[in-house]
């Protein structure tokens, strides 16, 4: 069975996206691909973010993932945006959402935490609605 493939994208691919592929390849990569980008790039994944998932997760993002665009990743079958409210480029799939995520950069480790929770959350239930496909 090929796994479909699931885009998180966001305009710098630095940290809700980061964060979401990291909880893709985590807990859904037995049914799922996990992919990041932006449509700009931001020269490293936010510091913040890297430190949190390591806390929460155990997760170290710096060692398999690195900000990158659209053009870099393969093509996808569904691309969920993270709520950037900013027009993303056409970007050929059968299915897209929006997941309307504050960003969290700059605020509190509460804040991020907070953040990184509802990824978890929608993640699972990613998870969940392409498993019963």
């Amino acid at each position: 069975m090929n796994r479909p493939k699931v885009a998180f994208v966001c305009v710098h691919n630095s940290c809700r996206s980061q964060i979401a592929e990291a909880l893709g390849n985590y807990l859904a990569s037995d049914v799922f691909e996990s992919y990041s980008a932006g449509t700009e790039i931001s020269p490293r994944i936010n510091q913040d973010a890297v430190r949190i998932m390591k806390e929460v997760f155990g997760i170290d993002m710096e060692q398999t993932q690195y900000p990158k665009t659209l053009s870099q990743i393969p093509p996808v079958d569904i691309v969920i945006t993270m709520g950037c409210n900013v027009q993303c480029p056409a970007v050929p799939c059968k299915e897209r959402e929006d997941w309307g995520l504050e960003d969290p950069t700059g605020k509190t480790d509460k804040e991020f935490k907070d953040t990184i929770r509802r990824i978890e959350e929608k993640i699972i239930q990613l998870r969940n609605r392409i498993k019963k496909t």
